[in-house]
């Protein structure tokens, strides 16, 4: 079948990689040692490849589709499996549906990565553990020991997310223009910090121009005077040269916390 880039389709076509990303959805998560769920979500599964590799390992396998086309043809591809395809955007699907642990994987389109991502570790049901192949360059600034985005400080509150392989561009059919990479995360079981979303949205603030003074962003913003912010700095030793990406999300709830205060 002919892709459609409208929906950021490029299927992953090289066995070993479907393979390895099975196995690292099957794999028992810290919290859960003994063994992983009955049940996989698969994030767009187009032409089926990973599907066939999650239905070896797991009972069950519900597969979110947005192709209406290919939705329609998944489940031909797998008489006698218990597998559940659906035509439902993954950004609209209920979870509140799901009345058992699941584990989630997917390839899916670079465009609605953080939409995503956000999603999944917002949802009161969260999932064991969560793994997704998407553009390299996401992987590597998420599982950065470093504050490289506001994603990845929302991601660091509320899972742990390691690096797996990475997938080379040529292994997808069409190719696209960049390499891939397999994201690992894993849900913890509440927040390291409360009030998740208000935080969120602070950072989003601290990152407005990530390449200026994080005391220039929140002057602009309005959240506090240029005076008032070289006073919290100043108190929180945090250096008046200091951007975005020096502070790490202890030190950006501190900051969140101060200036609520003031």
């Amino acid at each position: 079948m002919k892709n459609k880039k409208s929906l950021g389709q490029n299927w992953l076509k090289d066995r070993k990689t479907l393979e390895e990303i099975a196995d690292l959805v099957a794999d028992p998560s810290e919290d859960n040692l003994e063994t992983p769920p009955n049940l996989c979500l698969e994030i767009g599964p187009g032409l089926g490849t990973l599907t066939s590799s999650l239905l070896k390992r797991f009972k069950k396998v519900i597969a979110i589709e947005l192709d209406d086309q290919l939705a329609e043809n998944l489940p031909k591809s797998f008489p006698g499996k218990n597998l559940v395809v659906e035509h439902a955007d993954i950004l609209n699907y209920d979870f509140k549906t799901l009345k058992e642990p699941f584990v989630v994987a997917g390839n899916i389109p670079y465009y609605i990565t953080t939409p995503i991502i956000k999603k999944l570790l917002s949802l009161e049901n969260k999932p064991e553990k969560i793994v997704l192949l998407v553009q390299k360059e996401v992987a590597e600034k998420i599982t950065s020991k470093t504050a490289s985005s506001s994603l990845s400080l929302f991601i660091d509150n509320l899972a742990k997310s390691s690096p797996g392989p990475v997938v080379k561009r040529d292994l997808f059919t069409p190719p696209p223009k960049v390499d891939s990479q397999i994201l690992v995360l894993e849900p913890y079981k509440s927040p390291l910090f409360s009030d998740n979303s208000g935080l969120f949205d602070f950072i989003q603030i601290c990152f407005s121009s990530p390449r200026k003074k994080l005391s220039v962003n929140l002057a602009a913003s309005g959240l506090a005077s240029k005076k008032e912010v070289e006073n919290i700095f100043a108190s929180l030793g945090i250096s008046p040269n200091a951007r975005p990406s020096d502070l790490d999300l202890k030190k950006y709830v501190m900051l969140a916390k101060t200036l609520k205060k003031r």
